[in-house]
């Protein structure tokens, strides 16, 4: 990988950091094609149970960084969108492994859909959200149109979106688009307390779950009841479910190997 982004894997977890802290971690090209090749690897290395996402220095991500596309004239914002983040953010939401977002700072622009399209986040207090695609005369993207209003509500999405409105993390948790606040000294044990669990868990039904509740987002009752039926005969005939049942009956605690 390149020196824009540190990826690592050590106890059948992923860390994946965005590593340009002098600017944020704004994306350019590289980070942006980098971060695409470490979310495939983390997809595909079957070591890997669960992935953490976060950011070098004090921000997470402060979205696209402006200095280094306004010296890229008669550039296609629809190609750069197509080819650089809606990727990013799709690998995100089919990867079949839990995705922690460690909120360490601000999440502006592209960070926040990005912060937005993982599964949970767990911030520090300092931390902060904004959709600040207004300020630059832009509109939302990189799947903050399709998150921020179910998340939030429509109007309390119109609010962010058309204001550029400021979010701490304290009111994300309020209004849900957050999991959990701590200290900034507390974070990395917060975020490790939820890994521990999800490097444990039976990982192909967490997989399957996240495909159905993305499924239901766009889907009619009797779809879903059709499609849980179809998950859970996949579920039933793996190897964590045969654990399951069998610690179950022998009064022990499973031991989830992810298959």
């Amino acid at each position: 990988m390149p020196d824009c982004i540190l990826f690592e894997v050590k106890d059948k977890t992923c860390y994946i950091t965005l590593n340009r802290p002098d600017v944020f971690n704004a994306f350019n090209d590289d980070l942006s094609y980098a971060f695409q090749d470490s979310l495939k690897e983390a997809s595909r290395n079957e070591e890997v149970r669960v992935v953490v996402l976060t950011g070098a220095g004090k921000a997470f991500c402060s979205g696209q960084d402006l200095k280094d596309i306004a010296q890229k004239e008669n550039r296609s914002l629809r190609d750069s969108i197509d080819k650089r983040y809606n990727p990013i953010i799709r690998a995100m939401r089919t990867m079949p492994k839990p995705i922690i977002c460690r909120l360490n700072g601000v999440a502006a622009g592209a960070g926040c859909s990005i912060a937005l399209a993982s599964d949970m986040i767990i911030a520090s207090e300092n931390a902060s959200l904004m959709e600040i695609f207004i300020n630059v005369g832009l509109v939302l993207d990189s799947g903050s149109s399709y998150f921020l209003p179910r998340i939030v509500g429509s109007q309390k999405a119109f609010e962010l979106a058309t204001m550029g409105s400021k979010v701490t993390a304290s009111q994300a948790h309020d209004w849900g688009m957050i999991s959990k606040v701590v200290a900034l000294e507390d974070l990395d044990n917060a975020v490790e307390s939820v890994v521990s669990f999800y490097r444990n868990a039976p990982t192909k039904a967490v997989g399957l779950m996240k495909k159905m509740l993305n499924k239901s987002f766009h889907s009619d009752l009797d779809t879903m009841l059709e499609y849980e039926a179809f998950c859970q005969e996949i579920a039933g005939n793996s190897e964590d479910y045969r654990e399951g049942v069998n610690a179950f009956n022998e009064k022990r605690k499973a031991e989830f190997k992810g298959k």
